[in-house]
């Protein structure tokens, strides 16, 4: 499959660039733009800082107003789309080199703590191995809990998520 350049708010481009593609990561808020062209996709991944923007508040709260609310519309999307999909609510992404350090997923750690946008790229792949039969979301920043094999990880993740 050659690459192809251009806007993904491009309705015929973006149809053209999805044909016979399986899963997509969504990397970013305002990435969701045509549910449309999404027919044929099996799985949905989408990192979000969702959980960032809600524990701002007063400037913070008033810059970030925008990413929160177009945040809220993608998750929103993403979940009334019929695809499985796996969202991913990291805590503030920084430039910092990845695979040094372990992993906090507790609830409520993605308002406060930081992730590294290398170890995010990362969990997105191992995301690709494992499709939630309707959808999993979780939280995720750097601490201190390894991860030996991420296939178990998320296999345990749905099995809690469907209690």
């Amino acid at each position: 499959m050659k690459p192809i350049a251009g806007d993904a708010r491009d309705r015929s481009l973006l149809k053209k660039a999805l044909s016979g593609v399986r899963a997509v990561i969504c990397p970013n808020e305002g990435f969701i733009s045509n549910l449309e062209s999404w027919k044929g996709l099996q799985h949905v991944i989408l990192l979000s800082q969702l959980s960032v923007y809600r524990g701002s508040s007063g400037v913070q709260a008033i810059v970030t107003a925008n990413a929160r609310k177009q945040a809220e519309q993608d998750e929103s999307l993403v979940m009334a789309s019929g695809i499985p999909y796996t969202i991913i609510r990291t805590g503030l992404l920084i430039n910092a080199p990845g695979g040094n350090q372990g992993f906090n997923f507790k609830e409520g750690c993605a308002s406060q703590g930081k992730l590294s946008k290398e170890d995010a790229a990362f969990i997105c792949v191992e995301a690709l191995e494992t499709l939630p039969q309707k959808g999993l979301i979780f939280e995720v920043v750097n601490g201190e809990d390894k991860v030996m094999d991420w296939k178990e990880w998320f296999a345990t993740l749905i099995d809690k998520s469907q209690v």
